[in-house]
């Protein structure tokens, strides 16, 4: 493994030993190149909510699925689904990522939604 992607584990490590301490929900995100994938994990690690650009509805409104436009849209949908179950808050888990570009323009859209994190 590289050196930039051990750095991003031990970030996100590092967070979620503090999320488990107390008990948080999470919106856990990962990203790759060429997609993005966003879901609401329970207290006891269990996946409640999921969103990603790999799902073929989500795919078909897209060009390209690995961009900003496209972590917009995830981040829309995931908080629309949480807001519908019932979950208004959780914490952010950016999995070590860097907070620019795609991971805050998903974390925006799910804030104008409504969701509180």
């Amino acid at each position: 493994m590289n050196i930039k992607k051990i750095s991003r584990i031990r970030r996100a490590t590092k967070f979620r030993k503090n999320l488990q301490k107390f008990k948080h929900i999470r919106l856990s995100i990962h990203r790759t190149s060429r997609h993005i994938y966003a879901q609401i994990i329970s207290k006891d690690n269990k996946i409640l909510i999921t969103a990603s650009t790999l799902e073929k509805k989500i795919k078909k409104q897209l060009k390209y699925t690995g961009n900003i436009s496209a972590a917009t849209l995830i981040g829309t949908k995931i908080a629309k689904r949480s807001i519908k179950k019932g979950i208004l808050s959780v914490s952010f888990d950016r999995s070590g990522f860097k907070y620019h570009g795609r991971i805050k323009a998903l974390a925006n859209s799910a804030r104008n939604i409504g969701l509180n994190f």
